[in-house]
Parts: structure tokens; sequence; C-alpha cells
């Protein structure tokens, strides 16, 4: 899969002329639309949302995370890094499905005009990831353990145009994309001795542009922009753009942001409805049958979106993919990993199954209890980390007594007399027997999400599926 995407790479210069092109063949890249019958509009404007739907949240979520002047956790100024020091709590709003297993070191960067250099420490075998996600979330390269092992690592992300010569030692990393986010995670075990050691690791991490490379440099402050709603989720956000809104900042964002090559169908087909690369996308130039049709344009697309989570494997009431971090032109399978998990790893770096229902196919409920039973040595194989996180019906941290998100190898976990482990789902805090074992539930409705990070290749593996997640059963 990087090899597809090192490929993109190659051809990401070539890719704004193959947009302006693309419709030598019969179909116009004026923004004047075509006449189109209402039902095709909306089928057109329908793929189009879904399309577009990854980098449309990215830079919503992009404008959020660096809407400050100073770096101050979770968020920092465009160009520079954010290093969350302790875990995200139930308050934490800015990404859907957040891990409190690692340490994040983020940062989102421009690289259509300069490369930017990232500089990586000696991590002393400490697991730990860097994935690098394009404006559309696919995940281009991804330093770390698995890939590239712990010791001192520089890179330069370089933007889909960029030519030029790099100081020795320096790596190039060409981003298909002038929007890059940076998603570094480092392993940690929640106590106060490893804080200290991963923040030791993250004061190591730097990231310059290229002409400040082996220089003194001090990043300028950051521009706040006081319009930008800070507090509402940016799913919300995203999901409540009118259409007219929605298709004018994907437009404005396919300009420095150019579709791969595989995506000339749908340039094309965009085009048509008037949805082109750096032009303005004007509802007023649509036959008003049209244009009426289309105002629901943003509901019919999300529904879509989520009613692929049906459409994923099930394995004992869990459903999970290996179709992560590259997508090629599956983009309801994009949209929706962005909807439920943006920021979502290759499946050689992690795998994510959810659970919504519990053996029975009854959606998960506080009001219920709930265990999960592993035989011996049947706890998730996992190279580098496995967790069982939960979740309240948006896929954010419930808040509860213990300050509890997660269960994990890190924890003391209780076992019983044949070595096999049961994992209390509930509500109300089930006794001092069994507490060592409890993930505080909402009073609600709840979801489940199972990490498997560096997940075993061979048996039992996830990835194959000798190792299957088991069913979460409801105690009477």
């Amino acid at each position: 899969m990087l090899g597809r995407q090192r490929r993109w790479a190659t051809m990401a210069a070539a890719l704004t002329a193959a947009v302006a092109m693309a419709v030598s063949s019969g179909c116009s890249t004026s923004s004047k639309p075509e006449k189109l019958s209402a039902d095709d509009a909306k089928s057109i404007a329908t793929d189009a949302y879904i399309y577009g739907y990854s980098l449309v949240t990215t830079e919503m979520t992009r404008r959020i995370m660096t809407n400050v002047a100073q770096p101050e956790a979770p968020r920092a100024p465009m160009g520079q890094l954010m290093r969350m020091r302790e875990y995200p709590t139930a308050a934490f709003r800015d990404v859907t499905a957040p891990n409190a297993d690692t340490l994040y070191t983020n940062g989102f960067v421009d690289v259509k005009d300069e490369p930017v250099v990232l500089t990586l420490p000696d991590a002393h075998d400490r697991y730990y990831l860097f994935p690098m996600l394009s404006g559309w979330t696919d995940v281009f390269q991804v330093p770390g353990k698995r890939t590239t092992g712990t010791g001192p690592q520089t890179y330069a992300i370089t933007g889909p145009n960029w030519k030029g010569t790099l100081p020795p030692g320096v790596t190039e990393y060409k981003s298909p994309t002038a929007i890059v986010w940076l998603l570094g995670r480092i392993y940690c075990d929640g106590t106060p001795q490893d804080y200290a050691a991963v923040h030791a690791l993250q004061d190591q991490i730097s990231l310059v542009p290229l002409s400040s490379y082996g220089k003194p440099y001090t990043p300028p402050a950051g521009k706040v922009d006081p319009s930008i709603d800070m507090k509402t989720p940016v799913r919300d956000q995203v999901n409540n753009l009118s259409t007219e809104a929605y298709f004018n900042l994907l437009a404005t964002l396919l300009k420095d942001n150019p579709p791969a090559e595989a995506d000339k169908p749908m340039v094309e087909k965009m085009a048509r409805l008037g949805i082109v690369p750096g032009e303005k996308f004007d509802m007023s130039k649509l036959d008003p049958a049209v244009a009426a049709v289309l105002q629901s344009v943003p509901k019919v697309g999300f529904d879509k979106i989520m009613g692929h989570y049906s459409a994923l494997d099930t394995v004992n009431g869990w459903q999970f993919t290996t179709k992560t971090g590259t997508y090629g032109t599956d983009y309801l399978q994009r949209a929706l990993i962005t909807a439920i998990g943006l920021g979502a790893n290759l499946p050689q770096d992690a795998v994510y199954p959810t659970s919504k229902v519990d053996a029975a196919g009854q959606p998960y409920s506080g009001a219920n209890k709930y265990v999960v039973h592993f035989d011996k040595g049947q706890l998730p194989p996992a190279e580098g980390f496995w967790s069982l996180t939960m979740y309240d019906e948006g896929y954010f941290f419930v808040a509860n007594p213990l300050n509890r998100f997660t269960l994990s190898q890190r924890d003391n976990l209780s076992r019983n007399p044949d070595g096999s482990v049961d994992l209390f789902l509930q509500h109300e805090n089930p006794g001092p027997a069994k507490q060592s074992n409890w993930l505080p539930a909402p009073a609600g409705e709840f979801n489940l999400m199972l990490r498997l990070y560096w997940p075993k290749q061979n048996p039992p593996s996830i990835i194959d599926g000798t190792w299957k997640p088991p069913a979460v059963t409801k105690l009477p």
C-alpha cells in the first residue's frame, strides 16, 4: 500500500495539469455546469460529497487545531508541533475516537511552497509511530519502530511540485498534497515516571522550514481567527455546512491538494455540476429545481457514509476492516473512516475492531452489565500494544469517577483460576473484586473499540483471521 502512495507522489506534479485537461475527451472544466436533471444532479452531488468528505474534514480539523497563537495542547499553530503531555480527557472533541494509550505529537504543515524538516530523536526501542497523512487522509509515509526502527532520523516533507536538493542525511518524503497532518504517537503507560520519559522524547522532536534547518529558529506566532467555531465538534461543523458552502470549500482545497490520477472520472463528474478545482461553486448557475433538490445532499451524503458501517466485516459482534490508511478510489470507505476514526493508521500499524451491539445483537446500554471473556493465552495479539476503549454514542470518551477510558495490557488485570480474563463493561462500579477489570460505561448508549497496534502477522493474528475478538455478553 505504501508503494501505491509512492506512485501517487511521483505523479503528483502532473496532477494539476491532468485535472485541467480532464475533460479533453468531452467534459468542460468551465465552472458553467451542464444542463442536468434534478435526479442526475443529486446523484453526482452525493458522490461528490462522499468523495470530498475526507479532504473537507481534514481542513476543518486543521483550522480548529491550528487556531492558536502558541502551542497549547491539544492545538498548535500551522507548522508547529503540539505535544500532548497527558491522555485526552472526556472533554476532548477535536477528533473522534481518540486513544488513551499514546501521547500525541501532532502538527499540520503546508508544504506547497517550502518543505519542512522533521527530526526524530533516538527513542531507545520505545514503541512509536509518526504517520504522515495527506489532505485526503491517506498515510503516505510512517516512520517508527515497525518500519524504520527507533534510532535518530531526519526527514524533509516536500510538496507535490517541489524540486530541489536536500542537505546530507535528510531523507525526502514527498507528500501528494499541500496539507500534511503529522500524527505522531508515542506509547506511554501513564505513570508519572513514564510521562516524564516520553516528555523528554517529545521535546527533542523538531519541525522547521527547510530554509531554517541547521540554524537557530524561532517559529512565528500563529494567527488566531476569531470567526472559527472552537466549541462545536469538527464532524458536526462539517455536517452542518450547506451544499454550496461544502462544495465551495472542496473546490478551493482541490487546487493545492490535487486529486489522484485515479480520481479523473470523479473530477470529470464533478465538473458537470460546476465543481472545479480553484473555482467558486455557484448554486445560482443551476436550474432552480436542481438547486432546490441539492439542499438535502449533505444529509443524504452523510447518511450514506454512515450506512456503509454495516458493510464492514463482522466477527462476534465486532466490525473492522484492514482497508485503512490508504483507500485508492474507495471513497465511501475513506469517508466512513474519516467520520468514525479520523487519522486511522495503515493496517500493518493498527487494526481497530469496533462494536455497537452485544452477542445477542442488541445495542449496548449503560442500563445493562456486560462481560468480554478472553480464554487463557487469547488476549489480543500485538507487537506494539492492545487496548479496549469505551466511547459514548458519538465516539468520544466517557467521563467517570476513575477517569478510566481504556483497559489494556498495561493494566494489572485480574485473572481467573484457569488463566482466562474477564473484562466488565457497565455503568456502576462492580465492586473491589472486579474493579481492576472494570471499564466504566455511560448511563446511555455506548460503543467499544479494540486497538491492536502493530498486530502480529503470524498466527494467531487478526490480519489473517486466526485470532478473533470475543463476543461481548450481557450479564443477567
